[in-house]
């Protein structure tokens, strides 16, 4: 209905005119006093070849239109197919497209071409990084100093960021790795929260853990990437208190701390790539990935992720982890 609409009134002038010219034979008809029936029999003709010519315009331009919505979806149906051109104007219309249409084409080419490249080195220098890391942890592990305890804890946040970088660039990769398997979220959660003990005896926090008890269905390491990530959060954020770590009645991983909070404006924005809110303003540092990252990953893993908080009453981070039973094929 709505192209029949737009065809009529593309075509109203024609239709205008055609209404005129009827008008102008019926009145001829009259002013020669001719009979009646001579006049009606002519016009029913007119008006009926009139309906039957717009008719096929109306089908010819129905269908040009349905092709033409169909290029929208597939860019590289611009430069083939396209309806038959009815005159010089359309004709030339059609070259203009396909010229646009290369242009497209070859921009969208050379864009994949360098993201590519981008991704490439950046790959590469993660993974070499990690070279110059593993040399410096090796070095401080034989001293036990207070200097030495706070260069560890820096390069272990050096290499959480690393690992970081990496995961971002796999994330739309089209060869993530994801192995589902069944896993016990106590193993999971205990190997992330070690990461994290000397930082948690730096800051003289307390970890409060209630026993999980619960096997999962996921991919080990990305679970644990979001768990860690959850966890660096914490930290970064609680001078003084604890952070709980417990699993309610409905399968809902809580990583609880008694830090600054978030504000009431920030809360429903945390998990956007690149928000950082008030406590990323206070904290230069903050890139406001970090949670987006845990968002995509769950999302990615079948969880979901949410988060409740109270200005200078913590944050409590909570993973649905309720899913269907692995099913053996």
């Amino acid at each position: 209905m709505r192209i029949f609409l737009l065809y009529i009134r593309e075509r109203r002038r024609d239709i205008i005119i055609f209404l005129l010219l009827c008008l102008i034979f019926t009145l001829s008809f009259l002013l020669y006093n001719l009979p009646l029936s001579a006049m009606i029999y002519p016009v029913i003709l007119c008006f009926f070849a009139g309906t039957a010519v717009f008719f096929m315009g109306y089908i010819r331009v129905k269908r040009r239109y349905e092709i033409l919505i169909r290029f929208k979806n597939v860019t590289d149906a611009l430069t083939v197919d396209f309806p038959e051109a009815d005159g010089i104007e359309k004709n030339e219309y059609q070259k203009i497209i396909r010229i646009i249409g290369n242009e497209y084409i070859s921009l969208q080419n050379d864009a994949k071409r360098r993201y590519a490249e981008m991704m490439d080195y950046y790959t590469v220098w993660a993974h070499q990084i990690k070279t110059p890391i593993a040399s410096m942890r090796l070095t401080l592990q034989n001293e036990d100093a207070h200097i030495s305890r706070r260069l560890s804890s820096d390069l272990f946040r050096i290499e959480q960021y690393v690992e970081m970088v990496l995961t971002y660039l796999r994330l739309d990769s089209q060869s993530s790795d994801y192995v589902f398997k069944e896993y016990d979220l106590d193993n999971i959660v205990k190997s992330a929260v070690k990461k994290f003990s000397g930082e948690f005896i730096m800051r003289k926090l307390c970890l409060v853990y209630t026993p999980l008890s619960l096997s999962v269905i996921t991919d080990e390491k990305w679970l644990s990437f979001v768990i860690e990530q959850v966890l660096s959060n914490a930290l970064k954020y609680t001078r003084s208190g604890s952070i709980s770590i417990f699993l309610s009645d409905d399968n809902i991983l809580h990583i609880k701390d008694t830090g600054i909070g978030i504000a009431p404006e920030d809360l429903p924005r945390i998990f956007e790539n690149g928000y950082t809110g008030y406590n990323g303003r206070l904290d230069k540092k903050a890139s406001g990935v970090g949670l987006y990252l845990c968002k995509r990953i769950c999302t990615n893993l079948g969880f979901k992720i949410m988060a409740e908080s109270e200005i200078d009453n913590g944050t409590d981070i909570m993973i649905n982890l309720k899913q269907n039973k692995l099913k053996v094929e």
